[in-house]
């Protein structure tokens, strides 16, 4: 018989920010697979986190409500922000290491 081996985590996802309706709040999505959290606002990811390691936030090249949606991720820290190149760069890489830390 083979080792017992954990199943994989499935993929979840939750709303973030302060929205009163729901109707807003399917444009901040949060969705999670394994040890990976990636941030979107509208259809964008804006932010992701591995566990373990710092968030990673892109600059707003959008507007005011993406703006509001990167104040929530990350507490108004826009000196942290990262262009959205690297952001590209940086996030290519986290998900290509699958979830895994």
């Amino acid at each position: 018989m083979g080792r017992y081996q954990k199943p994989p985590t499935l993929p979840s996802w939750s709303t973030y920010g302060d929205y009163k309706s729901s109707n807003y709040g399917v444009h901040a999505l949060k969705f999670s697979i394994g040890s990976l959290d990636v941030y979107f606002s509208y259809k964008t990811p804006v932010a992701f986190h591995m566990m373990g390691k710092h968030i990673v936030v892109r600059q707003n090249n959008w507007g005011r409500t993406t703006g509001k949606h990167l104040n929530w991720i990350d507490g108004g820290a826009k000196a942290t922000r990262i262009s959205g190149a690297e952001f590209e760069k940086q996030f290519t890489k986290a998900i290509s290491k699958g979830g895994a830390p």
